[in-house]
Formats: C-alpha cells, sequence, structure tokens
C-alpha cells in the first residue's frame, strides 16, 4: 500500500501543476490520455474534453468519475492603470485568494506571473479595510506595465486564464495540503486503481470505466456518459466540518447533498464494503454540495448513482486531506470493483 499511496501522491503533485481551472482544461488532459495509454490502455476524449478509459471487466457497466476542472479566474477586463480586473470560474471565494500568486495564460502562449491583491490591500495606506469581494479584486501583473496599452502589447486580453498556485505539500506526518485537492486528489486515486489494474491484473467484477471530467464546476461535467452506464459514482471530495462525521483521514459516503439524496441501496452497499474491509469511513449529508453524477442524473440516464471521496477540510480554499484518507478511498473503490 506504501508504494501505491507514493504513486497516488506524485500524480497529485503533476496534475496539480498543470493549471485546468473550468474552460483550460486541455493540457491537463493531454497529460491524462498520455499517463493512461502508457499503462496500456485506450483512454478516448469526448467533444467536450472528458477523458473516458475502460480499465476492463465485463457486465452492469460502472463509471468511476473524477474532475481534473478546479477554480479559477478569467480576465474580464483590463484597467486603465495596468491591472486586470478578474471574473471567476466555479465558486471561487475570493476571500481565500488575497495575496495569492497566480498565472495568466494568454491565447498565444504565453504565461505571465501575478499576484492577487484588492485594490488597497496596504495596511500603512488604507484608511479602512475594503471590503474582499469581486469587484475590489484586481491582478497585478509581474510585469513592467502602468497602462492598459503596455498589457495589450504583452498579448494579454479579455477571456485570458488566471489559475492560482496550488502549492502542493504532503508532511511526515501524512497530511496533504493544497489548492485543488477538489478534484486532484482524486483523479490522482483513480490512476492509482487503473495502475494496480494493469500491474496487478486485478480481477474486475464488472464493467468499469473510469471518467475524468471537464466541467464540473460550473455544473456540467458529468451530463453525457457511454449509454450503457448502468451504475456511476462520483469520486470527489468528502466534506469536513461542522455537524459532519467525516475527517480528513476517512472516506466519506454522501447520503444527500443539495440536488437531493443519493441511490439508497448503494449507500448502503458502499458503506457495508467499507464495514467489511475495516476502512475508516463516514455517511454524511452535504448542505451546500453538486457532484458530477447528479448532472449525469438530471440529463435522463436511468443509473444507480452515488458520491465518495477522501475528507477534505475547508473546500475551495486552501484544502488539506491525509494520507490515511486516500488509503480509505482507494481500498473502498478497489473493494467494490473486485469484491
Amino acid at each position: 500500500m506504501k508504494e501505491t499511496l507514493t504513486y497516488i501522491g506524485e500524480q497529485l503533485h503533476a496534475l496539480t501543476a498543470i493549471a485546468s481551472p473550468t474552460g483550460y482544461t486541455a493540457h491537463a488532459a493531454d497529460y491524462l490520455m498520455e499517463t493512461l495509454t502508457d499503462m496500456g490502455f485506450a483512454p478516448e476524449r469526448s467533444n467536450k474534453g472528458n477523458v473516458l478509459v475502460c480499465i476492463g471487466g465485463e457486465g452492469d457497466p460502472l463509471v468511476l468519475a473524477s474532475h481534473i476542472d478546479t477554480l479559477g479566474a478569467m480576465v474580464r477586463s483590463i484597467k486603465d492603470n495596468g491591472r486586470l480586473r478578474p471574473t471567476t470560474l466555479g465558486g471561487h471565494q475570493w476571500s481565500t485568494a488575497d495575496g495569492e500568486n497566480c498565472t495568466i495564460h494568454t491565447r498565444d502562449g504565453h504565461v505571465y506571473t501575478g499576484v492577487v491583491l484588492n485594490t488597497e490591500p496596504s495596511a500603512h495606506v488604507a484608511d479602512e479595510a475594503v471590503e474582499i469581494k469581486e469587484e475590489n479584486m484586481e491582478i497585478l501583473l509581474d510585469e513592467n506595465v502602468s497602462s492598459k496599452e503596455d498589457v495589450l502589447a504583452l498579448g494579454v486580453q479579455t477571456g485570458d486564464i488566471i489559475a492560482m498556485d496550488p502549492r502542493t505539500v504532503i508532511t511526515k506526518s501524512g497530511y496533504i495540503k493544497s489548492r485543488f485537492l477538489d478534484d486532484k486528489l482524486s483523479a490522482a486515486i483513480l490512476l492509482g486503481i487503473a495502475r494496480a489494474v494493469r500491474e496487478e491484473g486485478l480481477a474486475l467484477n464488472r464493467k468499469v470505466t473510469l471518467m475524468f471530467t471537464v466541467y464540473e464546476e460550473v455544473g456540467h461535467g458529468g451530463a453525457v456518459v457511454p449509454a450503457d452506464t448502468c451504475e456511476m459514482i462520483s469520486v470527489d471530495m468528502g466534506c469536513v466540518g461542522a455537524d459532519l462525521g467525516c475527517t480528513e483521514r476517512m472516506v466519506s459516503i454522501c447520503a444527500k447533498d443539495s440536488g437531493g439524496p443519493y441511490n439508497y441501496e448503494l449507500v448502503g452497499k458502499l458503506a457495508e464494503r467499507a464495514r467489511e474491509h475495516g476502512l475508516g469511513y463516514a455517511i454524511d449529508v452535504y448542505p451546500h454540495y453538486g457532484s458530477d453524477v447528479e448532472a449525469t442524473v438530471s440529463a435522463g440516464y436511468d443509473i444507480r448513482h452515488g458520491l465518495i471521496g477522501p475528507g477534505v477540510y475547508a473546500s475551495h480554499n486552501y484544502e488539506r486531506s491525509h494520507l490515511d484518507g486516500v488509503r480509505n478511498t482507494y481500498e473502498l473503490v478497489r473493494a467494490y470493483i473486485t469484491d
């Protein structure tokens, strides 16, 4: 298991290092296509950019879905003073990004560094604090620019992508700290499952397809799945917080979120597998959450649907999880597709 956790950690570092805010995911998808092909699989990319790969098995087709799109921002306009006004991509919280380093990705392939700040960040200048909300935020390019014309000359324009630095760290004690654990941590776990199937020859109890979606943060990542899908489980982040049983060291099984209840029988089967294998888990209700599989159900697919994931604290912030949560999630997925 130690080797598997090391591999998942390596994949997390690789995935978070690739900027992929919603709408700008081609490079991350390219990485998945290459990685899965090198394993000996035959991944495919859908028209909208999702990466799908069948990893084996026959009958009662199951889709395991994670997403590689992240929160981020886009250039809304260029100010006369050479600073950029942003607009959010996904449910971004500006209070968590004030002072964060970032990169700006232009349509001609240039990448510039910058910093996210409010319009009056200096405690030695401001008469009173500026409210941290989108209209009071701006991006300062790390370039000698002082006018809109200076910025346009760099090739920066409206619609360019702004990506926050992930700052991925795995501590000696097993804690995982990074932006975008939602959901690149679970994407790395599914790559670990694919690797185990290829290297260990796992006997799958059904046909299993992995799907890595690219529009989850805006609600339609899982809107299209293989036509033969009978069951689908979103492997996303598990919530940690007040009134919830899950910790960063557990796998969370969601019974209900903002879209309603998940399939009752499937939730029960997942909990049963977790108990049988001695895994740390919790069944929880997420009050403010939506997943890829809900987009699938809303699109009219007749499937059983579920949601699990490693416990992640401070979601849509600088997030934290633990290798124990990764192990419990990996082992639950593995048990469910092999028992």
